[in-house]
């Protein structure tokens, strides 16, 4: 019985972690989409692997975790002087200091491609409501504070042309809850948790209301914002009561026994109207509108055979927050060879400051993943998952045909002295050639008992632009 109690209390104390982390889980049910277009869109995402996922909005100002300070679960930390609703006053009135006079998307673009990335997602409207793009829904925006006036006002618009000029697919990110709409969080109530704070089913009026403000607001970004391939929907509490499942109750949050859909077949009619082939990502959401899945800060432990792509951040946070704690270029390339082995993409989380600038720091560290990338980009881009996706550090990828095989052995970086590397299974070819990809040079390997032993050259233990990542490409069987 005690050690009974102890693994309930080991679950429970899991389950909090979850939540304090806000971190959304992966469904784990996939629908493969019905829509040739869509399926054309979706096999042209898979081909892009690297992605920037760009947070950005009021939490900058203060340096913050991006909206939730604003929720009152009991997981939220926050100044304990301050009442909680003089505290969402104060976050409110960010918007008459948010003025980011260096507003660069130029920038935030060439970062990207120096990077390697091939997509972005950008944050249009995060869960506090603010909108990052001009909205005439509501005056809660970029364009209608200090920032007005600027040639650049609606923000979404210039880094949506930014990124397409450096020929990224494009993606908008987009809440479905709205904590400063009246009819979301009505000020009647008080607001206990994340979702609507009074009873949907007493009114219907107010529900409605919200529904037809998020439809209108999700129109103008399909509508007016040039070609759109990803809408990715966040908030995945708001969603029709059957698809409530244990992994979503194990975010920590009260569950409503209401529904709280937002009536998707008809947002998806629009949006795929406007923008044809659209692909939909209603986050954890699993069914027709959720056609990849979106498994936030961790790597799945096992190989996917479906769409999805790993969330996790350069930094600590997803948002600007100073002195934040960078990922070593390393890292991330570990992180991006054991995603793409596994069948998915990586989309890295970035956020700018709120002067509208990249941080120096994260800028220097996309240059050096995209100098890795550069000469060993064709062991990631366009590849398929291999039935061996990995033998001990060494992690592998195929192309679409199945004649190429690509090997990624990770290492820490200050290792020295390595002189051959081996593997099990993912055998080449008899007699086939081997390119170590981070030089562009052919190496000698064998064959003994099922193992693969590559010998490599003293050059690959003087180059610091190896970041703790070797790649080879050769003909397998």
């Amino acid at each position: 019985m005690k050690k009974l109690n102890w693994i309930i209390l080991i679950l429970l104390l899991s389950v909090k972690v979850k939540a304090q982390n806000g971190v959304h889980q992966q469904s784990s049910v996939y629908e493969w989409p019905a829509d040739k277009q869509v399926k054309a869109k979706l096999d042209q995402w898979q081909d892009q692997k690297f992605g920037m996922l760009i947070h950005w909005g009021l939490y900058a100002v203060p340096g913050i975790i991006e909206s939730w300070e604003l929720c009152s679960e009991s997981w939220i930390e926050r100044d304990s002087t301050i009442a909680y609703e003089d505290y969402k006053k104060w976050y409110w009135g960010l918007s008459k200091e948010f003025n980011p006079v260096k507003f660069n998307p130029d920038q935030w673009a060439k970062a990207g491609k120096d990077a390697g990335m091939k997509y972005m997602i950008f944050t249009t409207k995060h869960h506090d409501g603010f909108s990052m793009f001009d909205t005439k829904e509501s005056d809660f925006s970029i364009a209608k504070g200090p920032f007005a006036n600027n040639p650049k006002a609606d923000v979404a618009k210039y880094v949506f042309d930014a990124f397409r000029k450096e020929g990224f697919m494009i993606g908008a990110y987009f809440s479905k809850p709205d904590w400063h709409s009246q009819y979301f969080w009505w000020s009647k109530y008080a607001t206990p948790d994340r979702n609507t704070n009074y009873d949907i089913r007493k009114n219907p009026w107010r529900w409605n209301q919200f529904k037809s403000f998020a439809f209108n607001q999700l129109s103008e970004l399909m509508n007016n914002y040039g070609s759109m391939d990803i809408l990715w929907l966040d908030g995945g509490w708001v969603r029709p009561l059957e698809t409530v499942n244990d992994e979503v109750r194990g975010w920590g949050a009260a569950i409503p026994e209401w529904s709280q859909e937002i009536d998707m077949p008809k947002i998806a009619s629009m949006a795929r109207k406007a923008q044809p082939g659209l692909l939909m990502v209603d986050r954890t959401v699993h069914g027709p509108y959720e056609n990849y899945q979106t498994p936030e800060q961790k790597i799945p432990d096992h190989q996917l055979d479906h769409p999805w792509e790993s969330c996790l951040t350069l930094g600590n946070a997803w948002g600007f927050v100073a002195n934040d704690k960078y990922k070593t270029p390393a890292e991330v390339i570990h992180s991006l060879a054991e995603v793409v082995a596994k069948g998915g993409s990586l989309l890295l989380g970035v956020g700018p400051r709120p002067d509208g600038t990249i941080p120096e720091i994260a800028v220097s560290r996309l240059e050096n993943i995209g100098t890795w990338m550069k000469t060993n980009g064709k062991a990631i881009y366009g590849t398929r998952i291999t039935a061996d996706f990995h033998s001990g550090n060494t992690w592998f990828t195929q192309s679409k045909d199945g004649k190429v095989k690509n090997a990624v052995y990770c290492f820490e970086p200050e290792t020295s002295g390595i002189k051959t590397i081996e593997w099990t299974g993912n055998v080449p070819v008899k007699g086939a050639k081997m390119t170590l990809l981070n030089i562009n040079k052919s190496v000698k390997w064998e064959l003994n008992n099922g193992n693969v032993k590559v010998y490599l050259p003293e050059s690959i233990n003087n180059n610091p632009a190896i970041y703790g990542a070797l790649a080879f490409t050769y003909a397998a069987k």
